[in-house]
């Protein structure tokens, strides 16, 4: 190749770079319609509530009623009972006499109330609005659109305009 030609090219090279080369620019297109997108949602709440519950004690001696039961009915059981049949009821009167005296001896009383949080998750559905559809003219065309946000009356345009190859 031509040592004159060279500079020659890269000149007409360097010329025609910014014709070949994209436009782009901002500009705002006339916005037509915008229909939000919502979606339900489900955001559980936990709903809470008190209850009172009684409280009970039950309390027992040392075995002192089944013990004092016991041997009055093993006295009961050994006066009522003749010859061969008084062992066995006194020893009936001695086992009755001890349920009976365990039974006796060992008392329910309420003392109060206890408060007790009662807690539960419940659902909660709420509308969320999460994209619009937006709908647009721009130079004398109709575009739509799916975006984040509401673009109001006119949306703001990246435009690029490249030739057709």
């Amino acid at each position: 190749m031509n040592t004159q030609f060279r500079p020659a090219l890269a000149l007409i090279t360097l010329l025609a770079l910014p014709g070949a080369q994209a436009a782009d620019f901002t500009d705002h297109a006339r916005v037509l319609d915008v229909v939000p997108r919502v979606q339900q949602v489900n955001e559980p709440r936990e709903e809470c509530h008190t209850e009172y519950r009684r409280i009970e004690s039950r309390e027992r001696g040392p075995n002192a009623g089944a013990l004092i039961g016991g041997v009055a009915g093993a006295i009961l059981g050994h006066q009522v009972g003749r010859g061969g049949g008084r062992d066995a009821a006194t020893a009936v009167g001695a086992i009755t006499g001890a349920i009976v005296g365990n039974q006796i001896g060992s008392r329910e009383r309420e003392i109060g109330e206890r408060p007790e949080r009662i807690c539960r998750l419940v659902d909660n559905w709420v509308s969320r609005t999460d994209s619009y559809d937006v709908r647009y003219e721009y130079q004398g065309h109709e575009y739509s659109a799916v975006l984040p946000y509401d673009p109001g009356r006119r949306l703001r345009l990246h435009v690029s305009i490249t030739p057709d190859e």
